[in-house]
């Protein structure tokens, strides 16, 4: 084992079964390559990178605005238990998990990414302004199911279109420019969440909807539709070539341990700071953006990185770095939490990047839109999971001793999660480099 590690951490596949056992070469000779000597080609391309990260940006803020007014927002507002206000951010995400991949398979059938992509957007839309309507807390939930739905639905169909937006050996960077746009907007979301729930708590919430309101205008107006440009396979022979590529469950099982984690962050971290720091809402805002920003600025850096080293050395490593910081949070208070809050953001950019990366080189290209989707639901299954078992996990080990101890025990599961995925991962890029 000691011997193969190098080797695997050297490993990278690609959609024929063959390993390439260093980084991609520069330039490609194949049939997807693109002139890149070509100015206007080149401008081309910077023009749909940029809109799809400026899409990534307002799609992804309003999942965080409600963040630092979540007790205020749910369990004040409908005088629910900690872990039914957890449940907020966990039922999205069930809606997610049943949508992805069913979306992606819609989208990689019927072809066409523009009208899918307007559409959930203005689902989303409605669904925010919705939920800051007068509700009984079962309606309430019951629409935040379905801008769960819409929500995965327009992040699918964007990251397709990511993955086809520079030539195949600048993928790491598109991918990294999106996803770093996808987490600068995450970012965003949580301060001006804080900044707006001084204001009025249900402030976040229509202001979300005007976001992905205006995603939605964008999209109709900059987006070029793929209509009769790609083989469009049935759903028979796109759940044929999911099961010929059984090894696209590696990038998808970090996929599901990383939004675990940050399940934990978006909410569970949200309630202990409140409950043990009493951090305002403003504050738990600057917090969490603390630790989103380096994630959001280095992900296209380290993006690039991919195109040049190991994905699985970045996969591990990040992903080990990531746990043992995450596993310490509890034990931390202000001002020590913010720096390592940064360290984590710095760990997350690292290993974020190459598991979609490492998602769309394993895919073929017919089915890239339906790896995509199952990418996402895997995620969306971690953050489902993740608040429910930071607000369980407190709850239960708070009622034997104290809050302090049952968030403690919490992040340290978190942590432990980011461990068990390379643990049982990394036999199974071993398996791949031996059979290759």
């Amino acid at each position: 084992m000691a011997r193969a590690l190098p080797q695997i951490l050297d490993w990278r596949g690609d959609v024929s079964g063959k390993p390439l056992l260093r980084p991609r070469p520069r330039a490609a000779t194949g049939p997807r390559s693109r002139v890149t000597g070509n100015p206007g080609r080149s401008r081309s391309d910077a023009w749909r990178l940029g809109s799809l990260a400026l899409l990534a940006l307002w799609i992804m803020a309003p999942v965080t605005l409600p963040v630092p007014v979540l007790r205020e927002l749910v369990g004040e507002r409908f005088a629910v238990s900690e872990f039914a206000t957890s449940l907020f951010m966990s039922v999205n995400m069930l809606g997610a998990l049943l949508m992805a991949p069913l979306a992606g398979a819609i989208s990689d059938r019927w072809g066409r990414k523009r009208p899918l992509l307007v559409a959930a957007l203005a689902l989303d839309a409605a669904c925010f302004f919705a939920l800051a309507a007068p509700l009984p807390f079962w309606g309430f939930m019951a629409i935040r199911f379905v801008e769960g739905c819409a929500h995965i639905s327009a992040l699918s169909v964007l990251l397709m279109l990511a993955s086809r937006a520079l030539p195949v050996e600048q993928r790491g960077r598109a991918m990294g420019a999106v996803g770093g746009s996808m987490m600068l907007g995450v970012a965003i979301g949580a301060p001006l969440g804080g900044a707006l729930g001084r204001s009025s708590t249900l402030l976040p919430l229509e202001v979300g909807g005007a976001l992905a309101l205006a995603a939605a205008l964008l999209a109709a107006t900059t987006i070029e539709d793929d209509r009769g440009r790609e083989a469009r396979p049935g759903i028979r022979a796109i759940v044929r070539t999911l099961v010929a590529h059984p090894r696209l469950g590696i990038p998808l099982a970090f996929a599901f341990a990383d939004r675990f984690t940050v399940g934990f962050f978006t909410t569970t971290f949200s309630l202990y700071v409140r409950r043990i720091h009493g951090l305002s809402p403003a504050e738990i805002g600057l917090t969490i953006a603390v630790f989103m920003i380096p994630f959001a600025l280095l992900s296209y850096p380290f993006g690039r990185l991919a195109e040049r080293l190991p994905i699985a050395l970045l996969l591990c490593g990040g992903s080990l770095l990531y746990g043992v910081g995450t596993a310490a949070v509890g034990f931390v208070g202000p001002p020590q939490l913010s720096v390592l809050m940064f360290a984590i953001g710095v760990s997350a950019a690292v290993m974020f990047v190459p598991s979609m990366v490492m998602t769309t080189d394993m895919a073929p290209d017919e089915i890239r839109a339906t790896a995509l989707g199952g990418f996402n639901a895997a995620g969306s299954l971690g953050f489902i999971v993740g608040p429910i078992a930071g607000g369980a996990i407190s709850q239960v080990v708070a009622a034997q001793s104290d809050w302090a101890t049952g968030y403690q025990v919490a992040f340290i599961v978190a942590g432990a999660a980011e461990f068990l995925c390379v643990a049982v991962s990394l036999p199974l890029l071993l398996r791949l480099r031996s059979d290759a």
